[in-house]
């Protein structure tokens, strides 16, 4: 008998391994801190810094690299999306990520419906791939827009699809794996031919199958009587794959296995057609146990494609956390309900099979506890508050902390109700009020999260004895530890108390077999970690505490509190749709990631002796995993949690470069009001010498500029200059009609057209416009750049300026959305204290929000009928949302294609720094650009953003964008011209190349001193 493996200890020659990778591979080798801290956690309770990041070129260089790695003898851990909920995904241990570059779709055969891939390629990559042959890889998970194959085929992951398609498992016909003592082989179904071939050629592989005919033939009866006979048992290794009469599968036998035994390099897939019709019909039920109650009579009559559930407190935490509320509209009246979907090959086939199950449970469509769906986009719409689940429990409005633990049990679906009440029973035992159920009912299998005490010994204590108690409840209902999400740390040291001594002595040695030095992830499902080892926190986590600048109201006013937001989803990893993060779809790369970035603020915070961060707010690691983070708040939106990582960048820098010389860049783009301001005196001067040749190259390397950015255009007349020619009655604040235009730097320096035609329309519209008279900023320059003293005195100086305007109630409109995003969420959190502030945050609107919601009943705005492709700028996206400009557009005549392609990649300063420009442009290709280029040349393109307006005009568009304001007031002149109408837009025109550009003395010195006065003037507490 082969002796289960041990955990080694890891002793590994570190500085060799990484020359010798680096020498030797073809791929990103990052032994540093910063990529450490970043791979150190994934979607678990558990973190253990690895000891080095490996990011190969291609699956050669991959295997190349394990060689490497197993001649220093170091363990390895292979990943993909990093989204392990188990802590599969995190070791002490060289982590090789084969997401980035190791995704190809290497073949199709659309007859026999298979095809190979690469370990990296993302699902819904795959599936897009795959569209044109109208196939696609059955299983689909929640993470489907940013989990990898390899990471499915490691964890046998499943999803809601699986009641029709099964676990990955099902769905894998060969895998090309590779030993850790190097021996790669592809394998599958094994006949008696094939396994008398292997046994004749001798060597390493024959060992191998040698091992595994033994331990079928010692563990026979008790690997048929051991496994639960459920459809959702992903907990331990799939000896039962290995059986006679399943063909001694040992493809399948790995599927699950969690990187223990072998590296995946390539995967052959069985496909399924993608499904001509589908349907949807919700249940509602007075709470989650009746509806489990019913899920075995549902299926006696029907055969769904999904069976899905959740609960009253789901629901109730959405309303609360005012999230996916039109989901929630669209469900029946009930406490709890069950999502049921059909698919068939009409129409007529899944409406028929709907009708057909509502008649045998006797109700009715029209009944108030039912609701049917046959329109793809309302379905979606009903599933999205399932699918939300991870995110919404994860953090809830209340002071708890939920964590995994117990997150994916399963039990036989026709024992499902009673196993609930049961585990409520626990739930009150240990006194953990109300964690939400949900899951894939229709196979038995539950999805929670629990209020552990994470932080304190007793806490820690009473989750390990939750665990146990609890696994002994699953085992007593013949069901499985993990239904989804696998062993990991999570359970693998609860596996006896689910399978068994002997059979977990069979889990060991097949580990022996493939792995005898254990060094594939070990500490994982044989010889496991502890439950309760490895923590994130835990009673010994002593995090260090901080003023800040910001408030972080919605987190306990604490900064760690906010980063502890981040739990691992991933959902920053995906590619398409949302604006959520920019960066990463540019680079593939974790660290600039939403989720890779939290995790080094988690390392910053100092909270373990081992923390891979030692120098805190100082930290350069941050500050480059930083640095490409364009700050455009679309992770506040798009993040399950609300990670603000827009916000967390501002604090860092703000502290990082406290008492310190900062970027040329936060000089003169941080301080771009005032340079805004200063520019006046000779607007055309000013121009001219941002475009002359060889000086605009000089002064953009000493500003902190890219070389291959042109400097915006100021206009040779203000709107604050056209506002005072116009001579305006100063119109009563108190008065109902009056408006306060917001006269943003943006707006009124460099694209005054905007704020002029907002006048115009307003003015329409029936209101009365006033603007301030002293300057005034929000200060979102300074924010964005982290120099939040100077941000705080801007904005307490704004507040003096409003303050008749505050006291009387009027309205304040924002035409750039950045700087109206400012006073809704930044300058709230930044000075919360202030009622004046609170006060300006009720008192903001969009420009479409003035019109549509507070406009006379009798005005129209001007019928446009015209098409118009649209760019949402992230800040609007992320806080003011965007259905108001939808309505106006829509009252317009506008067919509005709102593109869902992310951010532009400019993002104010961002795009303009040195260093950004490869990624900017990078961002903008990903979809904004390309959509522009797409446009008819007689539609509008439309984009309130300054920033993005930019980006399209500096993209090699040949186009020009507009703002909504600026085409509504073209409108009020009459039709507007067929071919390119933004060439009316009244725009500063670039300055000649031979236009004089030498400044005099005298100008130069006055500039100078006109500048110092309003620094000075700024700086004035």
């Amino acid at each position: 008998m082969t002796a289960a493996p041990v955990r080694p200890a890891v002793t590994v020659d570190v500085a060799g391994l990484a020359t010798a990778l680096r020498d030797e591979t073809d791929a990103e080798v990052r032994f540093d801190a910063g990529s450490r801290g970043a791979y150190s956690t994934d979607g678990s309770n558990y973190r253990q810094v690895p000891i080095g990041v490996v990011v190969p070129r291609n699956v050669e260089a991959g295997a190349h690299a394990l060689e490497v790695c197993a001649r220093f003898q170091a363990p390895v851990l292979s990943r993909g999306g990093g989204t392990s909920l188990a802590g599969q995904t995190t070791n002490t241990a060289v982590v090789v990520d084969w997401s980035k570059y190791c995704d190809t779709l290497v073949t199709v055969d659309p007859e026999a419906r298979t095809c190979v891939v690469e370990p990296g390629i993302v699902l819904d990559v795959l599936n897009r791939r795959l569209s044109d042959h109208h196939l696609m890889f059955g299983p689909k998970p929640s993470t489907h827009s940013h989990c990898a194959l390899g990471g499915m085929i490691g964890n046998n992951s499943c999803g809601a699809s699986a009641q029709s398609y099964g676990k990955t498992v099902d769905n894998v016909r060969r895998l090309e794996v590779l030993t850790y003592d190097g021996l790669r082989m592809w394998v599958g179904p094994t006949s008696r031919a094939e396994r008398a071939r292997i046994a004749a050629e001798g060597g390493r592989r024959a060992e191998i199958y040698d091992g595994l005919d033994r331990i079928v033939t010692e563990y026979l009866a008790d690997i048929r009587r051991g496994y639960p006979k459920i459809p959702r048992r992903v907990s331990g290794y799939n000896l039962d794959s290995l059986l006679p009469e399943n063909g001694l599968d040992v493809a399948k036998a790995l599927v699950g296995s969690e990187g223990t035994l072998v590296t995946v390099l390539r995967a052959e897939l069985d496909l399924v057609p993608v499904p001509a019709s589908q349907s949807l019909l919700v249940l509602g039920y007075d709470d989650i146990c009746r509806a489990a109650d019913d899920v075995p009579r549902l299926l006696e009559h029907c055969s769904p494609g999904q069976l899905e559930a959740l609960d009253g407190r789901m629901a109730q935490l959405m309303r609360e956390e005012h999230a996916y509320l039109e989901s929630l509209d669209s469900l029946p009246e009930g406490d709890s309900w069950l999502l049921v979907q059909f698919t068939g090959d009409s129409q007529d086939d899944v409406d028929e099979q709907a009708h057909a199950l509502l008649k045998s449970i006797g109700r009715g469509e029209k009944d108030a506890t039912v609701a049917f769906s046959d329109d793809p986009e309302r379905e979606q719409t009903m599933l999205r508050a399932r699918e939300a689940g991870l995110g919404v429990t994860a953090r809830p409005p209340d002071d708890r902390e939920t964590w995994e633990g117990w997150e994916d049990s399963a039990v036989p679906p026709e024992r499902l109700g009673d196993y609930l009440r049961d585990l409520k029973r626990l739930f009150e035992k240990f006194d953990y009020d109300h964690p939400s159920l949900y899951g894939h009912f229709g196979q038995g299998c539950v999805h929670t999260r629990i209020p552990f005490g994470m932080k304190t010994a007793q806490g820690v204590a009473d989750f390990r004895r939750f665990v146990e108690q609890a696994a002994d409840l699953v085992a007593s209902y013949g069901g499985s530890l993990s239904g989804e999400h696998g062993d990991g740390q999570s359970r693998g040291e609860l596996l006896t108390r689910m399978f068994g001594e002997r059979l977990v002595s069979a889990f060991g040695e097949l580990k022996a077999v493939f792995d005898p030095g254990n060094r594939m992830n070990p500490g994982k499902v044989v010889a496991p970690n502890p439950v309760d080892g490895q923590l994130r926190l835990g009673p010994t986590w002593r995090p260090t505490t901080s003023d800040t600048h910001f408030g972080y109201p919605e987190d306990d006013h604490s900064f760690r509190q906010a980063v502890l937001r981040c739990v691992g989803i991933g959902n920053c990893r995906t590619h398409q749709g949302g604006v959520m993060c920019p960066s990463y779809r540019a680079t593939h790369e974790e660290e600039h990631s939403t989720r890779g970035r939290a995790r080094l603020l988690f390392e910053m915070l100092d909270g373990h002796p081992d923390s891979a961060i030692a120098d805190g707010w100082r930290s350069t690691e941050v500050r480059d995993a930083l640095d490409l983070c364009l700050a455009c708040k679309g992770c506040k939106s798009d993040c399950p949690t609300g990670v603000d990582m827009a916000t967390y960048k501002a604090e860092f820098l703000a502290h990082h470069y406290e008492g310190r010389i900062r970027p040329a860049a936060h000089y003169s783009m941080g301080w771009l009001p005032v340079w805004a301001r200063l520019s006046r005196a000779a607007p055309g001067l000013v121009n001219s010498v941002l475009h002359a040749p060889g000086l605009a190259r000089a002064g953009k390397r000493l500003a902190g500029v890219d070389d291959a950015r042109s400097a915006p255009l100021f206009a040779r007349e203000s709107f604050l200059q056209w506002w005072r020619a116009r001579g305006s009655p100063r119109p009563d604040p108190a008065d109902p009609a009056t408006v306060v235009l917001w006269p943003d730097t943006f707006s009124t320096f460099l694209h005054p057209s905007v704020a002029a035609s907002a006048v115009r329309v307003l003015e329409d519209a029936g209101f009365k416009v006033a603007v301030p008279d002293a300057a005034v900023c929000c200060g979102l320059t300074w924010i964005s750049t982290g120099q939040l003293a100077v941000a705080e005195r801007v904005l307490r100086r704004t507040l003096g300026v409003l303050r008749p305007y505050l006291d009387a109630g009027t309205p304040v409109v924002g035409l750039e959305p950045s700087c109206t995003a400012v006073f809704r969420a930044d300058a709230p959190e930044l000075i919360p204290k202030d009622e004046d502030v609170r006060r300006l945050a009720g008192q903001v609107r969009t420009f479409a929000e003035q019109l549509v919601h507070h406009a006379p009943d009798e005005w129209r705005p001007p019928q446009l009928a015209r098409q118009a492709t649209v760019q949402t700028h992230c800040h609007q996206h992320a806080i003011m949302k965007f259905d108001a400009d939808r309505e106006l557009m829509r009252r317009a005549r506008l067919t509005a294609d709102v593109l869902d392609e992310g951010c532009c990649g400019l993002a104010g300063n961002f795009g303009f720094e040195r260093g950004h420009h490869e990624v900017s442009m990078a961002v903008a290709e990903l979809g904004v650009l390309p959509a522009v280029r797409a446009a008819a040349p007689d539609s509008l393109l439309l984009a309130d953003g300054f920033s993005c307006r930019t980006q399209i005009e500096q993209g090699g568009t040949g186009r020009r964008a507009l703002h909504l304001a600026e085409v509504l007031a073209l409108g009020l002149d009459g039709p507007l011209p067929s071919e390119h109408p933004e060439r009316l837009a009244q725009r500063p025109a670039a300055p000649s190349r031979t236009a004089r550009w030498a400044a005099t003395a005298g100008t130069t010195a006055l500039t100078a001193a006109t500048g110092l006065g309003v620094v000075r003037h700024l700086r004035r507490p």
